[in-house]
C-alpha cells in the first residue's frame, strides 16, 4: 500500500518537473531576439501623423521601423486604450461635433472616467499642431489598444512586411492610483490580456516611467520584456536598485545619455534606447556614441541611416 502511494506522487513530480523544463524550453524559443538597432516610431509616428492612432502607426510601418511606441491607459470600463494623456488634451482634440476644447473644460474628460463608447467619439487628427506642423489632417479617434493591434498585424500580414515589436507604457504616476487610472496590478493585468488574447506577448515591451508597474509586470509576467524609461537625473545604479531587477531596456531622455552610461548598462546586458530623438545630428551622435535604438517622431529619418 505505502507503494502504491508513493509510485504515483513520484510519477507525477517528475511529469510536473518535465512539463515545466519544456514550458521553459518553448519559451525561450520562441522569444524572438530585439532589433540589432531598434528604430521605433514614437507614439507612431507623432511628427508626421496624428499621434497614437491607427494612421500613424500604419505611417510608421511605411517607413520601415522595427518597433512601433505607443501611450496606454484604461477608461471607466476596463478598456485598455491608446492614448498618451489622462485627460482628452485641448492642443489636438475637439469634441465629438467638432468644437474645441479649453484647458479648463479638458479636466471634465478624464479617460479613466468614461467609459469607451464616449472616449471614442472625441474628434482627433483635424486640429493644427502647432509643435508638429507637418502632421497631417487626418480625422480619427482614439482606438482601442486590441483594435490597433489587429489594425498592424493584418496590415503586416497583408503587405508581408517584417513582424515589427510593440514598445507599450503604461502611464501612471503614484498619486493618480483609483482616480486617473487603475492600481498597478489592474493596470498590467488589463495590459498584458489583451496582449495575450491577440497572441504578441513575445513582440510586446512594456515601458513605464513608473517603477511599480514593471515591479507587477516582472513579478507576473516574468517573461514578457520590461524597459525603464528615464527622465531623472538620478544615476544608472539608483535607478536599477530602485527598479529592484534588471530591465530588457533602459530608456532615458536622450540629452542624459552619456558613453559611460551605455557601458555601465552593457555591462548588465541592458539595451539603451533614448526617447525623443527628433534631428538626424542628435539620431547619427547617439548612435555612434553606442546606443541601441533610437525613439522618434520623425521616423522618416531612419533612412538616413541606412545611408
Amino acid at each position: 500500500m505505502i507503494l502504491h502511494k508513493i509510485v504515483p506522487v513520484a510519477v507525477t513530480a517528475l511529469l510536473l518537473i518535465s512539463s515545466c523544463k519544456s514550458t521553459e524550453t518553448i519559451t525561450k524559443q520562441q522569444m524572438p531576439e530585439l532589433p540589432a538597432f531598434d528604430t521605433e516610431g514614437h507614439r507612431g509616428a507623432r511628427g508626421l501623423m496624428p499621434e497614437n492612432s491607427i494612421p500613424a502607426m500604419m505611417k510608421a510601418l511605411e517607413l520601415g521601423v522595427t518597433t512601433l511606441e505607443m501611450d496606454c491607459h484604461v477608461t471607466k470600463d476596463g478598456k485598455v486604450v491608446v492614448t498618451h494623456d489622462p485627460y482628452i488634451n485641448p492642443l489636438y482634440a475637439r469634441t465629438p461635433d467638432g468644437k474645441d476644447i479649453t484647458k479648463e473644460e479638458s479636466q471634465n474628460y478624464a479617460i479613466y472616467q468614461m467609459d469607451y463608447d464616449q472616449v471614442r467619439r472625441f474628434e482627433m487628427g483635424t486640429k493644427f499642431y502647432d509643435t508638429y506642423p507637418h502632421q497631417q489632417k487626418v480625422k480619427t479617434y482614439i482606438p482601442l489598444l486590441a483594435e490597433l493591434i489587429d489594425s498592424v498585424q493584418n496590415h503586416i500580414k497583408a503587405n508581408n512586411l517584417p513582424q515589427v515589436f510593440y514598445n507599450i507604457e503604461t502611464k501612471s504616476v503614484a498619486n493618480g492610483d483609483n482616480t486617473i487610472h487603475p492600481e498597478p496590478a489592474v493596470f498590467v493585468k488589463k495590459l498584458v490580456e489583451v496582449l495575450e488574447e491577440k497572441k504578441i506577448t513575445e513582440w510586446a515591451i512594456v515601458q513605464s516611467f513608473d517603477p511599480r508597474t514593471l515591479k507587477v509586470l516582472h513579478e507576473q509576467y516574468p517573461n514578457i520584456r520590461a524597459s525603464l524609461l528615464v527622465s531623472n537625473k538620478d544615476s544608472f545604479e539608483e535607478n536599477i536598485e530602485r527598479l529592484g531587477f534588471t530591465p530588457v531596456v533602459y530608456s532615458p531622455n536622450y540629452k542624459l545619455v552619456t558613453p559611460e552610461l551605455i557601458a555601465k548598462a552593457h555591462e548588465k546586458n541592458i539595451k539603451v534606447i533614448p526617447w525623443t530623438v527628433n534631428t538626424a545630428e542628435d539620431i547619427a551622435r547617439l548612435k555612434a556614441m553606442g546606443v541601441d535604438g533610437i525613439i522618434s517622431d520623425y521616423p522618416n529619418m531612419y533612412k538616413e541611416l541606412q545611408n
